[in-house]
C-alpha cells in the first residue's frame, strides 16, 4: 500500500471518528455548548473556564476541523499524484464537496438553534439531512481511499448488469439510516423509562413525528438488511473472484449484525454507548457496500496464472 492510500484511509478514520463524537454531542445534549456561535465558541475562538458541555461541543468542532484540512489535502495530493481522468480524482472531489456541506449543515444546526432541546420538524429534517450528507461523505472517502490503490474504473456492462441492485440497497439503506437518525433524536429527548413505557409512549395518538419513528425505524431496517442481503447475494452468483467474495459475506454479515444491534439498543433504550456502537456499525456497513460496490462493478485483475498466458500471447 503506497502512502497515498494509506494516508486516504486514515483520513476516512479519522472522519468516522469524529462523525461518533458528534453522536455523542447530540446523546449527551451538549450542541448548545458554544451557544448560538460558530465559528467562535460562545463569542471567543477557545473558551475560557468552560463547562462540561462546552469542552464536549468545542471538541467536535476541533477535531471537524482537522477533518476538513485532512479532506482537503487529501484532494490537493490525489490530483499532484493521479492523472486527469482518474476516478480518484473525481472521488476526492466529491469528497471536498461533502466536508463542506457538512460544516455548512453543522453550522446551520447551531445557529439556527436547532440542538440540546429543541423538539422541532425543522430539527428532525436538518438530521436525516445532516446523515444523508454524512453517508454521501463516506461514500467518496471511502472510494478515494479505494481508487487510490487501483487504477480499474467502474465497468458500463456491469453497471447496466448489476448498478440497480446496489442503487437500490444504497437507496434502502440511505432511508434506514435517515430515520434512525431522527428516531436516535427522538431516544434523546423522550427517554422511555420502560420497554412497555417506550412502546406506549410511541403509539400514542398525540406522539410526535420523532417518537412515531422509533416505531417505524425497525421495520425499515429489515428491509435494509433485505436490500443488502440482496445485493452480496447478487455478486455471489455473478462474481467468482474469492476476494469480492469475501467482501460480499462481510457486507451480509454486517448487515445482520447491525439489525441486531439496533434490536439490543431498543430492548435497552438506547443508552449513550449503545448509540454510538449502533451508528458505528451503520457506518461500517455503508462503507463495506461501497467498497464492495467498487469491487464488483470494476473488471477483476487477472490472476498470476493469466497474467502470464497473456504474456505469452503476447
Amino acid at each position: 500500500m503506497n502512502r497515498l492510500t494509506r494516508v486516504a484511509w486514515l483520513t476516512l478514520g479519522w472522519t468516522v471518528a469524529v462523525i461518533l463524537w458528534g453522536a455523542f454531542v447530540r446523546a449527551t445534549g451538549s450542541g448548545a455548548g458554544c451557544g448560538a456561535h460558530w465559528p467562535l465558541c460562545n463569542g471567543e475562538v477557545v473558551p475560557r473556564a468552560p463547562l462540561l458541555e462546552t469542552m464536549v461541543e468545542y471538541t467536535h468542532r476541533l477535531t471537524s476541523g482537522v477533518a476538513l484540512l485532512l479532506v482537503l489535502a487529501l484532494a490537493a495530493w490525489v490530483f499532484r499524484e493521479r492523472p486527469k481522468g482518474h476516478p480518484a480524482r473525481w472521488a476526492a472531489m466529491a469528497s471536498v464537496f461533502f466536508i463542506l456541506t457538512e460544516a455548512g449543515v453543522g453550522a446551520a444546526l447551531v445557529l439556527l438553534r436547532l440542538v440540546a432541546e429543541n423538539e422541532s420538524v425543522a430539527r428532525a429534517l436538518f438530521m436525516a439531512g445532516h446523515l444523508a450528507n454524512t453517508f454521501m461523505l463516506l461514500a467518496a472517502l471511502a472510494l478515494t481511499a479505494h481508487w487510490c490503490g487501483t487504477d480499474a474504473p467502474l465497468r458500463r456492462d456491469l453497471l447496466r448488469r448489476d448498478g440497480w441492485v446496489f442503487g437500490l440497497a444504497f437507496l434502502v439503506l440511505l432511508l434506514v439510516g435517515k430515520s434512525g437518525a431522527v428516531a436516535a433524536l427522538g431516544d434523546t429527548l423522550y427517554p422511555a423509562q420502560s420497554l412497555l413505557a417506550g412502546l406506549a409512549q410511541d403509539l400514542s395518538p398525540t406522539a410526535t413525528i420523532l417518537v412515531r419513528l422509533r416505531v417505524l425505524h425497525p421495520l425499515i431496517a429489515v428491509a435494509g438488511t433485505l436490500a443488502v442481503a440482496f445485493a452480496a447475494a447478487r455478486v455471489l452468483q455473478a462474481i467468482e473472484d474469492s476476494g469480492t467474495r469475501r467482501w460480499a459475506w462481510a457486507v451480509a454479515g454486517l448487515a445482520l449484525a447491525q439489525l441486531g444491534a439496533g434490536m439490543l439498543n431498543l430492548i435497552l433504550l438506547a443508552p449513550v454507548w449503545m448509540q454510538i456502537v449502533h451508528l458505528l456499525l451503520a457506518d461500517v456497513l455503508w462503507i463495506a457496500l461501497v467498497l464492495l460496490a467498487a469491487r464488483a462493478l470494476a473488471p477483476a485483475p487477472p490472476t498470476p496464472a493469466a497474467a502470464h498466458s497473456q504474456a505469452i500471447a503476447a
